[in-house]
């Protein structure tokens, strides 16, 4: 994975999981949990490019 686009992806993750906790702060559980729902499913999608950048490498 390249830097910017590993530097993308740690910043989002990090930007989403901030949100989890601010809406969760302001007592808004239903919009921590879609947060969340989307912070794994970005998570996740980071971890997918990198495998398929490193099978294409290969």
């Amino acid at each position: 994975m390249t830097k910017g686009l590993g530097l993308f992806f740690a910043f989002g993750g990090t930007a989403l999981l901030a949100c989890i906790s601010f809406f969760m702060a302001t007592g808004k559980p239903w919009l921590a949990a879609l947060s969340g729902l989307v912070s794994v499913l970005f998570i996740g999608a980071g971890f997918i490019v990198k495998a398929k950048m490193r099978k294409r490498n290969e």
